[in-house]
């Protein structure tokens, strides 16, 4: 197998040929056909998460094809076209877990992380986490993206509640996806970019949103709910100040920089700021049966497995439209 390799926090990854693992009892041996280029990868190698394990092949946005099943597996098949996410394992018997909240487990595996990701030509996942794609029409490269810009989108979705005046902070791989689930519901949908990038503003409205502008701009009118993808601290105070009474600030990534003081006043009036941590695979069930019963557009920009460097690089500098994808 191939595979792009993080060796050092800050470091390129490296290309390493290695022989093809073999899946264990409860496991699958995927043959990647596509892997999703996350900004929780570009924090994995510019050193901002800890980092369990090293080396690591980052990706957790992986689509591919079962190739061989460890001893127990019953419910994946031969040539099934599935997708592994970020939550590669859970312990199942902690507090977390029992309760249904496995994206809090105390003692998970993260693919890309803990487990050698999709940044490679085959990869070996805890069956239990692998989605099936089946029913899924799009290709591998445009179903990548659902696997974490997607399920954690979603997610946070869910917890702004039945706003209608929505915000989108950020408008990357995950807003331009859940946007659109968001202009279905009958929300209304503001998206917030860049300042200055005319060209994400127009992406954002051709997917239907009512509005589109900087992120250093207040929205046309006052919002029940703001989902925060981009991670900047300095977005929550602003979008707080966008809220009306009792609205709520969400902030969808794994990692942001500082959040700045700010005054009590544009927190007072019952708003709240709460996170988003993981998924679980009841989230995943939730999002990908909205897809198959109502495709969405996702809108891609894919390179060669072995430039992945590159396409962390366009990724970095707020090159991308859409989503990332590498394809071995």
């Amino acid at each position: 197998m191939f595979a792009m390799v993080l060796r050092a926090p800050g470091t390129p990854l490296v290309p390493e040929h290695r022989p093809d693992p073999t899946p264990g009892k409860g496991e699958a041996l995927l043959r990647v056909t596509a892997c999703g280029v996350c900004r929780t990868d570009l924090h994995i190698v510019d050193g901002e998460l800890a980092l369990p394990k090293l080396p690591v092949v980052p990706g957790h946005e992986v689509v591919g094809v079962v190739e061989a099943l460890g001893a127990g597996v019953r419910d994946l098949s031969i040539g099934e076209r599935v997708g592994v996410p970020w939550l590669g394992h859970s312990c199942g018997h902690c507090t977390w877990c029992v309760a249904h909240r496995e994206n809090l487990c105390d003692t998970p595996n993260f693919t890309g992380l803990h487990r050698d990701g999709g940044y490679a030509t085959h990869l070996v996942a805890d069956a239990r986490f692998c989605h099936s794609l089946e029913g899924i029409a799009m290709s591998d490269a445009q179903a990548a993206p659902l696997l974490c810009a997607g399920l954690i989108g979603w997610r946070s979705l869910k917890f702004a509640g039945d706003a209608q005046a929505l915000g989108l902070y950020g408008f990357g791989a995950a807003a331009h996806l859940i946007a659109q689930l968001a202009v279905r519901q009958a929300r209304r949908v503001h998206a917030f970019v860049r300042p200055g990038d005319a060209a994400a503003a127009a992406h954002a409205r051709s997917l239907g949103v009512q509005w589109a502008g900087g992120s250093d701009e207040m929205p046309p009118e006052a919002l029940d709910a703001a989902i925060l993808f981009a991670p900047v601290g300095a977005l929550v105070p602003q979008a707080l100040r966008a809220l009306r009474k009792a609205g709520t600030v969400v902030c969808g990534g794994i990692h942001m920089s500082d959040i700045p003081s700010f005054p009590y006043e544009i927190l007072w009036n019952e708003r709240e700021i709460r996170s988003v941590a993981n998924l679980t695979r009841e989230d995943g069930r939730e999002f990908l049966d909205q897809v198959r019963a109502n495709p969405i557009r996702v809108d891609v920009q894919t390179w060669p497995l072995a430039q992945a460097n590159e396409a962390l690089a366009a990724l970095r500098e707020g090159r991308i439209t859409g989503a990332a994808v590498l394809q071995p």
